[in-house]
Parts: structure tokens; sequence; C-alpha cells
């Protein structure tokens, strides 16, 4: 059951990697005969500065639904009471229509899970700590500013969060660490991890379904949470690797940025969370004072209404923007197919995955003596055997049993089946040969190896041509650099945004693909303290870490600024300048469904020249423009709102994209730089217009001085298409000769009837 209230459209809104419940008040009727369940009750913008008297208005609201004072705060669950006013509590249906039927409630909804979306990567993106400038120094590595992450907590213990040349913690810091089942504040946090807390009411009364594996703390068990603030922010570890894999130094796109962890994330059936856990989190996060906030968490409801924001995270996101904290959000991890992108609202930096020029690999000596290579995540030792070829693996399995297999498989998920038929049937080792590009993302501890058709053929003719054929396969390598293409990861979720499809989604793609981390050292998986995980989880954390370089740089930039910056310079290329693929069949160029504005260049963010900047006054836009009533805008931004008649276009958003999926007539979109660059500078608008589609810029030169720091432009875009059409891409670009500011470009043509 959902109650919603905000907007009159209703749609579906699709379902992603990780589970958590959200909410913000969480309501439950007094009723002998109905079933109190878990909801998240939204009052928009607090109305009191002091906490306290915002939980007593909590006490009171639900007091009118309920029989007693004393039964009304039993029913409390969470009370989010600093950066935003709501709360989660245990309702009834009923109790919860009375209290949706309020004027002074923004939302009720219930409880739901959220999921988790689950080195070479800053040397890959020309980040590197030997260069005598760039943003790494400039910003002093992040060392002033605290990243959050809502994940599945820490493992404490791991080096990544050595406080080692680390200075006082930052003044404005007022979070802490809370003790629980196996931590210490004392011993377990310093001047690198500086909070650390845990939250469970959001479950049900007994925590029922959470591990007995897992710790009533923030110390996690599974090791994501410890994965993603490793990736974002670990100190400087020498001579890591995952069993010989991935060898080097670890370190964080900001190693020294602070920590911490707000552990919502609990090893359960599957990692899940649920949303008035998570607001309750994002209220405290807030209230911390946390600089960034890294969410690798998405909705898992499939069929979600999309006829109002309801959803808690994206609540909890919007008041963490209206802070000024950025919020980095996962893509979701159900690609390759078409809008399944998640984190899709405006306030939100989406971030799609993808590989990075690192691979590993196996040598197969066979008994000719002839040797190749294949791909394979192995970190076992090296295997000798008999070599057999098996045309129907499911059925043939007598002769699998010492042997090392050949098969061939059509599909991708075919790979799977095969491996679990011969590791049953104790085979020494599996070669698959696959049509498509798939890269594995799954380290094994026995020999897995891919190859293409050409090479499986290769293979298979000297199986034939041998009465014994044999084969000697190595311990697993890694290979760094060309000829490893850039794509965007099949699993990657795709746009467009089924939501708001004229928002561009997903917004960045950064790597997340065999990521070498910190984790869980209880793990099964863990080797010695590190693992390689992919998921659009561990792009997102990539992001979030070159998002507090930024910040350090530039500590007046709003979290939109910040965003603009980092779309507006994005590689369209890999960094040695060929084309980024997306992976899929067949394999293609990506596009800005794929990756966004492009791969992620911190570097050149740094010095964007000019930002798509957005303020309150443009989210009141976006929610006028996307039908929500006058009263809702009013309750969740805290600004009386009377939305203009007709509505403003949503092609208007000042966003850091132009996406048109419905052009029927010439439309002309408005946007407004801001001049963060020289302040003497004149840009001059250089187009590249999607296949068909005509662009007019006017006024088509800038001129920016000391009096003139924002000027706004017109867009006027026209179709010469004589029927309905796909998406076509382009891009549009203001240049000041140095600076390139470039925006994509995406046009979908609709004919209309004569």
């Amino acid at each position: 059951m959902g109650i919603v209230k905000g907007r009159s459209r209703a749609g579906l809104f699709i379902g992603f990697l990780f589970i958590v419940n959200v909410g913000f008040c969480v309501f439950a009727q007094e009723s002998s005969n109905e079933e109190r369940k878990i909801f998240v009750v939204h009052l928009g913008v607090r109305r009191h500065d002091d906490s306290e008297m915002v939980s007593e208005s909590h006490q009171r609201m639900l007091e009118s639904v309920f029989e007693s004072a004393e039964a009304a705060r039993e029913s409390i669950v969470y009370n989010y009471h600093h950066g935003f006013s709501g709360f989660a509590a245990r309702l009834t249906d009923s109790q919860a229509k009375q209290l949706s039927d309020r004027p002074d409630v923004f939302s009720v909804a219930p409880n739901r899970k959220v999921e988790l979306q689950s080195t070479r990567i800053y040397d890959y993106l020309g980040l590197s700590p030997s260069f005598p400038s760039g943003v790494l120094h400039e910003s002093n590595m992040g060392s002033d500013l605290v990243i959050g992450f809502l994940d599945s907590g820490v493992w404490p213990e791991s080096p990544a969060y050595n406080d080692e040349g680390l200075g006082p913690i930052p003044k404005h810091w007022k979070g802490k660490c809370v003790a629980g089942e196996d931590f210490d504040p004392a011993k377990h946090c310093n001047k690198k991890l500086v909070g650390a807390k845990y939250f469970t009411d959001g479950f049900d009364e007994n925590n029922s379904g959470i591990s007995e594996e897992d710790f009533m703390s923030p110390r996690g068990y599974r090791g994501h949470g410890t994965m993603v603030s490793s990736i974002a922010a670990s100190s400087f570890v020498p001579n890591v690797s995952y069993g010989g894999l991935a060898p080097g130094v670890m370190r964080g796109a900001a190693p020294k940025a602070r920590i911490a962890m707000y552990k919502i994330v609990w090893d359960r059936a599957l990692l899940m969370s649920s949303t008035a856990t998570m607001v309750k989190a994002f209220d405290e996060a807030i209230n911390d004072g946390v600089d960034v906030l890294s969410i690798s968490l998405a909705s898992a409801a499939p069929f979600r209404p999309i006829d109002s924001i309801t959803g808690d995270l994206e609540l909890g996101s919007f008041h963490a923007v209206m802070k000024g904290i950025p919020v980095i959000a996962g893509a979701s991890n159900t690609g390759p197919e078409a809008y399944t992108v998640a984190n899709v609202f405006p306030w939100m930096l989406t971030v799609a995955a993808t590989n990075i020029d690192r691979t590993f690999y196996a040598d197969m000596t066979f008994g000719n003596n002839i040797t190749i290579i294949g791909q394979a995540q192995y970190t076992g030792k090296e295997v000798s055997a008999g070599l057999v070829y098996i045309e129907h693996y499911k059925t043939d399995t007598s002769s699998m049993l010492g042997k090392v297999v050949l098969t061939f498989v059509k599909e991708d998920w075919e790979m799977a089946s095969a491996l679990a038929t011969t590791t049953i049937n104790k085979a020494a080792g599996l070669i698959v040969a696959r049509s498509g590009d798939y890269q594995s993302d799954i380290v094994y501890n026995q020999p897995f190896i891919y190859v293409d058709y050409e090479v499986g053929a290769k293979i298979l003719r000297y199986i034939r041509s041998s009465s014994s054929p044999t084969i000697k396969i190595s311990t697993g390598k890694t290979l760094v650099g060309r000829p490893i293409a850039t794509q965007v990861c099949g699993f990657s979720s795709r746009g467009p945004n089924g939501l708001s499809p004229a928002i561009l989604k997903p917004d960045i793609a950064a790597p997340g693909v065999t990521i070498l981390g910190a984790t869980s050292q209880a793990y099964p998986d863990s080797f010695g303290g590190y693992f390689l995980g992919t998921g659009t989880s561990y792009a997102t954390p990539v992001v979030a870490g070159l998002v507090v370089l930024l910040k350090a740089s530039h500590p007046d930039w709003s979290p939109a600024a910040l965003k603009s910056a980092i779309m507006t310079t994005a590689w369209k290329t890999d960094p040695s300048g060929e084309p980024i693929f997306a992976e899929g069949e067949p394999r293609k160029l990506a596009d800005p469904f794929d990756y966004g504005a492009g791969l992620v260049n911190a570097e050149r963010a740094k010095d964007p020249g000019l930002v798509y900047d957005m303020n309150i006054d443009d989210y009141i836009h976006y929610f006028c423009a996307t039908g929500y009533n006058d009263t809702s805008i009013t309750i969740i931004t805290g600004k009386p709102t009377k939305c203009s008649s007709p509505l403003p276009s949503i092609l208007d958003l000042n966003y850091p994209a132009i996406t048109i999926p419905d052009l029927e007539e010439e439309v002309t979109v408005t946007r407004t730089v801001t001049n963060v660059g020289p302040v003497d500078s004149v840009y001059r608008a250089v187009v590249e217009p999607p296949r068909g589609v005509e662009i007019v810029v006017e006024p088509e030169t800038l001129v920016f001085c000391s009096n003139t720091k924002k000027l706004g432009f017109k867009v006027r875009v026209s179709s010469s298409h004589k029927s309905n059409t796909g998406f076509f891409f382009g891009s549009f670009t203001w240049t000041d000769g140095t600076r390139n500011v470039t925006i994509p470009l995406s046009v979908r043509t609709r004919v209309l009837n004569p």
C-alpha cells in the first residue's frame, strides 16, 4: 500500500540493485484488528530550529491518530529533525490514510527495501600523485572534507583507514563513532575514520532476517561499505593485490579525506536496508556536517508509482543538496536494456560504470607447445591436465572428471551454467568460447577462461589432432594498457530516464569493473582483506571522491555547479583518445543514454570555465513543470510557491544537457551559464547537431566581464525528419579557445498527424 500526495500523474518506477526501505515519517494507527507496519511520513522543511520542538510536533501529530499519548510515542521508530522534518512510525493503513489527508503532510509511504548496487583507476583517469600539480595536490587530497557513506559498515582494522600524516579532524565536523558489537570508538576510530553509526530501528521489532554473522555495530561483515569507502578515500596502502591480481599501491580518489560510515545495509537474505533507516541516516549525516555523500543504493520496488516524489532516497538526497551537500548515486546494475537507470532526479549525480585499461588473463600452453592467452580472473596455482571438448556440457558429463573442458556457448548466461556443471563433475578447469565481448567480473579459485570463437576453434583443432591432448594453465596475470578498449559495462543501467525523459540520466561514467578495494577480513571472498568488486556501486565512490577534490578546490560551488563541472568536461573518448563502446548485443559506440556526458575527467573539471548552476528556484521549476501542486512544493522546499499558468517547460530546467524526447514542432530551450573562469572571457557556440536536427543558438557569442557573470541564451531546435524516429545524439559547446564547455544533445522526433 502506498499513500502518495503531490502529483496527479501515475506510472511505473523501475526496481534497482540495492534494496533499502525508505521513509520520512512512519505511522501506525492503534487498532486491535489492523496490522501495524512501518510508514515514513515526510513533512518537508522543518519549522523550528530546535530539534526537540520538531520531535514534539511529530508526537502531537501522531496523537491525533492514536488513543493515547503513550501509544503514539511507542509507535515512533525514527524522528527526522535535523536537515528536514518527518518521522517513521508503526501504523495501520487507516492511520496512515488519516495522516496523508492532512494538508501539512507532504507524503506518507510504506517502508520499502533498497539494494546495494555493488589500483589502477586514478592513474587511468590521469590523477597521479607523482604529478607536481593538478587537482589532487591543489585540493590537499581532500584533507579538510568529510565524505559520508550510507552503506553496510566498515572493517576498521583495514589499512585503508590509516590516519598517519593526517592533520586534526576538520572543525566543522560534529559527528561521532557509536559503540556496538566488536566496535570500540576509542580503538577503531581515528583522524581518518571520524564517524561510524548504525541503524536498525527501521526493521521489525526483532530485527528478523539479519544474519547472525553480521555485527550489531558499525562493523560490517560483508565488506561492501569498506570497499566503497576505500575506493573513494583510502589512505595510501603499498603492496596490495587480490591473490596476485591487480598489484600495486591502493589509494582513494581523495586519499586524505575523512570518512564517515552510516551503516544502514545489513547482511540479510540480500544486502538490504529500509527506507525509514536510510532517511534517518540522511538526517544524521546532514546534522553531522558531511561534505559529500556517496550512495550505492537504489529502490528495489519494481512497480513503484511515479506520481510524486515519495521515495525517501530522493527526498533525503534533496534535503542534503539543499544544505550544500552533493549526493552521488549509482545508475544501478540492470542494463543494458533501455529505461533501466535508477536515481534519476535532477539534484543527484548519477553514475554509470565502465571498465578500465586493465584485464586479467592466464597462459594456456598445449601439448603441441603452442601458448595462447585467455581472459581469466584466476588466483589459484598452475594446473596441468588432459583436455577434452564437450559439445553438450549439460548432458555429456562422463568425461569431465580431472580434465579441462572446452565448450562453446551462444549466450553470456550459459557461461555460469557451464561453470556450475563442470564444477559439480569435478573438472580441472573450463574454457568457454563465446561470440560476445563480455568481460568477466568474477574472481575464481579454479581455472575459468574466456576466449572468442576463433581462439576456441584453434583449441578444438588441436584437440581433434591429438590422441591425448593436454594443457597447462598458468596462474592469473595482470595486463595494463592497450589494447584493452574502454566500454560501458553491460550491467550498467541505461537511459532514457523513465520518470522525467527530458532529464538526461545517467549523468557521468566512471570505472566500475574489477576494482580493487579493501574489504572485511571476515568475508569468505576476501583475499587478505582485499577484493575485486564490480558494479555501479564501485563506480559511484570513484566520482564521489573526485567531487571531494573539486569541492575542496572550490568550496563556494554549489552541488549543481560541481555536477555541471563534472559533466561539461567529461571525455567522449577514453583517456588515450580511443572510442568508448557500450557492451551489449551487438556492441556499439556509447551514447548519452549509456554514459551520460561521458567518462569523468577531474583535471578538466577543476577549471570548467562556465557552469550550469541551479538553486532552489530551479528545483521549484522542476516540481512545477512535472505537475506537483503548490502545497506539496511549498512543504518540501519551505518556500511559498504558486506555479505559473501555463506551467513552465521542463525543457528549460538549467540542466547541463538538452534532451528532447518528443520533438514535434520547433521548440526553443533556454539555459543560463555562470562564469567561474577568467573574469574577462568570450565564448562562442559550436554545435554538432543530431542527424536531421537543426540547432540555432542565440546569441552565438557570450561576453563576460566583472559586471557580467551570468548570461542566458536560447537554443532553437527543429527537425527535418518526415517520420517518427528514435533518439539521435549530438553536442553543444561554448568555447573560449582553451576551455570547452560541452553538453549532450539527445533528440527524438515525433511527427504530428496531418
